[in-house]
């Protein structure tokens, strides 16, 4: 499946969805909704993507009242000497509430990384929540870094709520590279723990994150190494 064709299924899947969900009360809530972030290190899926410095980070999603939403979310990135020095990221994608205890998000994100076209991709991105607690992540590729080649992530989180606005989660996730990149780079695994606070709009979140060892292969030891990371971001409204 080509990037056009990831688009193109996605918004059947979005008009089949959103027809469905036309029939459903409207909620109230404001459309736009927006983030501001600082990390000391912007880590993801296990990797760093800032040569382990700080980021800056912000996002901004119009979520209409059926559920469709589109936005755009930027850090600022590292991977070596030259661009790319930023993401711009841009999704569209739709979440429903199946009954009070299962929601499910489906969304095809594009990576942009202005001065290093070669490396834009887009991902299909699944999410299915049950009990507000546990998330099942499937996202799917064909054109992983640019280079026209399948990648597949899979992961599982558990966050809980705690007392005084604390929270607790767990995270492992897995990717896995087509074949022909075995020269380039190996399947590997991600893990995290994480605790946060909120205040407000203010949350603190600090995290311990880890990979296999065989994440070094691709992603060198320094960036894909133990760390923690810590993210102070402002929510709004």
């Amino acid at each position: 499946m080509k990037p056009s064709m990831l688009g193109s299924s996605l918004l059947l899947v979005l008009c089949s969805l959103s027809s469905a969900a036309l029939a459903q009360e409207e909620e109230s809530t404001f459309p736009l909704s927006g983030t501001f972030a600082v990390t000391n290190d912007y880590v993801f899926r296990g990797i760093s993507q800032t040569n382990e410095g700080v980021a800056f980070q912000a996002g901004l999603t119009y979520t209409s009242p059926i559920g469709l939403y589109v936005g755009t979310w930027a850090s600022n990135v590292d991977f070596g000497t030259g661009d790319p020095d930023w993401e711009v990221d841009g999704f569209i994608g739709y979440n429903v509430d199946f009954n009070e205890k299962l929601n499910f998000d489906i969304a095809v994100n594009r990576y942009n990384y202005p001065g290093a076209g070669s490396s834009n991709y887009n991902e299909l991105i699944t999410k299915t929540t049950l009990l507000d607690t546990y998330t099942l992540t499937l996202a799917y590729t064909n054109d992983i870094y640019g280079m026209d080649e399948d990648s597949f992530y899979y992961a599982f989180d558990a966050n809980w709520s705690l007392p005084k606005d604390f929270s607790f989660g767990l995270h492992a996730g897995r990717t896995t590279f087509a074949s022909s990149l075995a020269a380039s780079y190996e399947d590997y695994n991600d893990y995290g723990v994480t605790v946060g606070k909120t205040f407000g709009p203010l949350g603190l979140t600090v995290g311990y994150y880890d990979t296999s060892s065989s994440a070094e292969y691709g992603f060198g030891k320094q960036n894909s190494d133990s760390r923690v990371a810590a993210t102070a971001t402002v929510s709004w409204p």
